[in-house]
């Protein structure tokens, strides 16, 4: 296994679905592993939405390359995703200070 690297990031980007509807995400966190790269984001949603922003879910995407373009996409495999997601929540807990220490 590769040793994983992580930057944090202050950046938005914009996604756009395979329906054409656009959603703009934040970027979170990145981190490569086995060669890939991965992103955690979270959808910027407005304050009309009545998004509860208490419960804050982020997205795991992986970037690859469809007909010669680089792309954000969604983990098909299950066991890939859950080994990225735990990486990113343990990185997420450690920077939380539970203590106001």
């Amino acid at each position: 296994m590769e040793e994983k690297e992580m930057n944090e990031m202050s950046e938005y980007i914009t996604l756009t679905d395979e329906e054409g509807n656009e959603y703009e995400f934040e970027l979170l966190a990145e981190c490569e592993k086995n060669g890939n790269t991965y992103y955690a984001v979270i959808e910027v949603k407005d304050e009309a939405d009545g998004a509860n922003e208490d419960i804050l879910e982020y997205v795991v995407l992986k970037r690859a390359v469809e007909d010669g373009e680089e792309i954000l996409a969604t983990i098909d495999d299950d066991d890939e995703l859950d080994d990225i997601a735990d990486y990113f929540d343990d990185l997420f807990s450690q920077e939380i200070d539970y203590d106001n220490n």
